[in-house]
C-alpha cells in the first residue's frame, strides 16, 4: 500500500487557542487544507475548542470557537490538552503529529512520528525584546527536543536553529511560506485616505523588535516625506501612550501618522493603495507581509537583516534598520522616482512566483513520507 494511502496527520490545537488570526495560524491551515484527502487517509486540525476565525467552515478543523478573555489562553489550552491525552494519544494509526506551537508537554501518540516547525530564534537572538523571562525559549527547546524532525520557514532560521540549540542538521529542513492576501478585497478600489492624501503602509505589531520608532525617526528627518505622506499603520492594535508621545517627540502632528485596524478585505486595499510598504524589522523569521505587497503591486522596501534578504531577492529596496538616516534614504529614493517604483514592482512580481502554500504543502508532504519511510 502506497505511504499516501495511509497517511493519518494530526495538527495540534496550540497556535488556534492563541491566535484569532495570525501568520501561523495561517500557516497550519493553508497546509492543512492541502494535505490528500482520501477514504483511508485525512489529516486533520485538532481544535476541540479554539479562538480563531480561519478554522471556520473548514473541512481541516472540527471545533467550536469561543470568545477571547483575559486567561483564556491558558484555560482553552489545558481543556484542550486534557481531551487530546483522551482522544489521541492511544491512537494507534496517526502517523504524523505536527505541533502547531512550542509547548513541553504533548498528547503525541508514542507511536507516530512528530513533526515541529520553528518559525524563527528571535527570542534567542533578541532576549531583551520580550518580557517572559525566557519562557518561550524553554518550551521551544522542549518541543525541538522532543521532534523527530524541524521544519525551518528559512535557511537563516535553520542556522540560527543550529547555532542556538545545537539540532544537528539532517534532523531539520528548509521549507518557505506562501502567500495568500491575493484579490481578496469585496471592494476593489485601492484604500485612499481623506483629501486622497499618498500614504506609506506599515503592517502588524509596532512592538520591540519590530523597529517601529526608527521608521517614525527617519520620517520625520526627511524634509519632504511628512508633507507629502501619511504613514498609515495597519493592525497592531490602537496607538498606545507612549507611541502617541513618540510621534509628538518628533514633531510630527498625530494626522500624519493614522491607525487603522480591520480585516484581510481592508489589507489588500491598503497595500493596492500605498505608494509603498515598509518593513523595518530587525529579526524575521520569514516575512510574509513582503510578499503581500508584491503581490499588489506595492513597492517593497525592507530591512537587510536576518531572512528578509533571502526571501525578498531582488525584489525590494534594502536598509539598515539600526539607521533612521539609511531609511529615510531608501524611502525617499523610491517614492521619488517611477523608474525605481516601477521597476520594484515588476521584479515582485516575478519574485512571488517563487513562493505558493501549494509548493509549501507539497515540500511538507514529501518530509512526512520520509519520516515515515525512515
Amino acid at each position: 500500500m502506497r505511504i499516501e494511502e495511509r497517511m493519518k496527520i494530526i495538527y495540534d490545537h496550540r497556535i488556534f487557542a492563541r491566535q484569532k488570526y495570525g501568520g501561523i495560524s495561517r500557516y497550519f491551515l493553508e497546509i492543512a487544507r492541502r494535505m490528500p484527502l482520501g477514504e483511508s487517509n485525512s489529516a486533520k486540525i485538532f481544535a476541540p475548542f479554539h479562538i480563531n476565525a480561519y478554522l471556520e467552515s473548514d473541512h481541516a478543523a472540527r471545533g467550536m470557537r469561543l470568545p477571547k478573555f483575559r486567561g483564556s489562553t491558558l484555560a482553552i489550552d489545558t481543556v484542550n490538552s486534557i481531551i487530546g491525552h483522551a482522544l489521541i494519544k492511544s491512537q494507534r494509526n496517526i502517523n504524523i503529529f505536527h505541533s502547531t506551537y512550542y509547548a513541553k508537554g504533548s498528547y503525541a501518540p508514542a507511536w507516530s512520528k512528530r513533526v515541529l516547525t520553528v518559525f524563527d530564534m528571535i527570542h534567542e537572538r533578541l532576549p531583551e525584546s520580550f518580557a517572559d523571562g525566557g519562557k518561550t525559549s524553554a518550551q521551544k527547546r522542549s518541543a525541538v527536543q522532543k521532534a523527530d524532525h524541524i521544519i525551518c520557514i528559512s535557511e537563516n532560521t535553520r542556522r540560527d536553529l543550529i547555532h542556538f540549540f545545537g539540532v544537528p542538521p539532517h534532523m531539520t529542513s528548509v521549507v518557505y511560506l506562501g502567500h495568500s492576501l491575493t484579490s481578496v478585497a469585496t471592494d476593489s478600489r485601492p484604500y485612499r485616505l481623506p483629501q486622497d492624501t499618498p500614504y506609506l503602509l506599515y503592517v502588524g505589531n509596532r512592538s520591540g523588535y519590530k523597529n517601529f520608532a526608527n521608521l517614525v525617526a527617519a520620517y520625520a528627518q526627511s524634509i519632504d516625506l511628512p508633507k507629502t505622506y501619511a504613514l498609515v499603520c495597519f493592525g497592531g492594535g490602537k496607538f498606545t501612550r507612549e507611541e502617541r508621545e513618540l510621534v509628538r517627540s518628533h514633531r510630527l502632528p498625530i494626522e500624519h501618522v493614522v491607525h487603522v485596524e480591520g480585516d484581510d478585505s481592508l489589507l489588500s486595499r491598503l497595500y493596492s493603495g500605498a505608494a509603498a510598504f515598509i518593513y523595518p524589522s530587525l529579526y524575521e523569521g520569514f516575512g510574509i507581509p513582503p510578499l503581500e505587497a508584491m503581490a499588489h503591486n506595492c513597492p517593497v522596501l525592507c530591512s537587510n537583516t536576518s531572512s528578509l534578504p533571502e526571501v525578498v531577492g531582488v525584489a525590494a529596496e534594502l536598509f539598515d534598520p539600526n539607521d533612521p538616516d539609511d531609511i529615510r534614504s531608501a524611502i525617499e529614493r523610491v517614492v521619488s522616482s517611477r523608474v525605481v517604483s516601477t521597476s520594484l514592482i515588476a521584479r515582485g512580481r516575478e519574485r512571488i512566483a517563487q513562493f505558493s502554500w501549494d509548493k509549501c504543502a507539497s515540500e511538507t508532504l514529501d518530509i512526512y513520507k520520509q519520516l515515515i519511510r525512515g
